[in-house]
């Protein structure tokens, strides 16, 4: 089993994998800063994307591991 942590947005880069409380994941697509906030873009396993805004200091779940399960 691989660790979860818990990451700063800002902290976040390209190809880490958000887990939501229900396991589901997220794999990030992109990264970038809008006026004081972090946009985060990512894709899910089955090809659905999405993305969201916050701030730099919120924190994300990570899982922690070499590379993406995400396809």
């Amino acid at each position: 089993m691989e660790a979860i942590e818990f990451r700063q947005t800002r902290q976040l880069k390209v190809g880490d994998t958000l887990v939501n409380a229900s396991g589901r994941e997220f794999e990030i697509t992109k990264v970038s800063r809008v006026g004081r906030g972090i946009r985060v873009q990512y894709a899910t396993a089955d090809g659905v994307t999405g993305r969201f805004t916050a701030a730099p200091e919120a924190q994300s779940r990570v899982r922690v591991g070499q590379g993406s399960r995400v396809a």
